[in-house]
């Protein structure tokens, strides 16, 4: 059994009343999807706030994921799905229809927020949240992401354009996340620290959903040999591995067949 690395210390959190994002799976199995990545990731699980079919996944005591069952009946896909902090979700779920995104789902209330399931106009997936009550939940520790993203979609420099309006990023409002373009990428950081990479070259009517438009939820682990084997074992399969400067990312499958990543890299920058 392996988990998040602990020392990774360089990218934003994703847990916490002030996180700019948070991250959720939808699976059929909500038992199989508990048993892996206790496994996989050294998670333990917890009911949450939102009904019997969801739970909330903790890496010691600070919340990391939300885990949402479905049942096979409805046409819903089986995805790692992030979810972006907003101070209101009609105001943000409009800018997505008037940019030709597409919002699926709300605004509905769930819990302590409003939440709304949306696509970008090239079709990878993605959430909206509105918090509308103060969070119980303790904050990660400073500094510290038990995952951060990854957008590989057709074209980073237009997605960073539509996110950025979506999201009110690079606005120059207090505590709104900034964005650079640097070599091929756009990297997104909030409060100095890297959230999300933005990589073109995604294909839209691509067959292998790794190549279509999507957003990755990557966790960054200290063994990737052992991460995987765990996965592999645990009804899991390798999809990709990628080198590149700093470390190696790998794409699993977990056993419903959601896709997910683990890296040895230090920052997603």
């Amino acid at each position: 059994m392996t988990g998040s690395d602990p020392r990774t210390a360089s990218a934003a959190p994703l847990t916490g009343p002030a996180a700019p994002c948070w991250v959720t799976l939808m699976t059929r199995d909500l038992e199989t999807a508990e048993r892996f990545y206790t496994q996989v990731l050294g998670w333990s699980f917890r009911p949450g706030r939102l009904g019997a079919d969801y739970y909330v996944a903790y890496r010691g005591e600070v919340p990391v994921a939300g885990v949402f069952a479905v049942s096979s009946a409805f046409q819903v896909a089986v995805a790692w799905t992030p979810y972006f902090a907003v101070e209101d979700a009609d105001v943000a779920a409009a800018r997505v229809r008037e940019r030709s995104g597409t919002v699926a789902v709300g605004p509905l209330t769930l819990g302590k927020g409003r939440g709304v399931l949306a696509s970008d106009r090239d079709g990878a997936s993605f959430g909206l949240w509105e918090r509308t009550e103060a969070s119980a939940s303790p904050p990660a520790p400073a500094g510290h992401a038990h995952a951060w993203l990854r957008l590989r979609t057709r074209n980073a420099f237009d997605a960073a354009i539509f996110y950025g309006e979506v999201l009110d990023w690079a606005s120059g409002r207090p505590g709104c996340c900034d964005v650079a373009y640097e070599g091929d990428e756009v990297i997104v950081r909030c409060g100095g620290h890297p959230l999300a990479r933005i990589s073109s070259g995604a294909v839209e009517a691509a067959v292998d959903p790794v190549v279509r438009p999507h957003w990755q939820v990557q966790f960054p682990v200290a063994d990737l040999a052992v991460t995987v084997s765990a996965a592999e074992r645990h009804g899991g399969s390798l999809v990709e591995e990628r080198t590149g400067f700093g470390g190696t990312e790998v794409t699993l499958r977990d056993p419903d067949g959601a896709l997910f990543a683990v890296t040895d890299l230090r920052s997603p920058a």
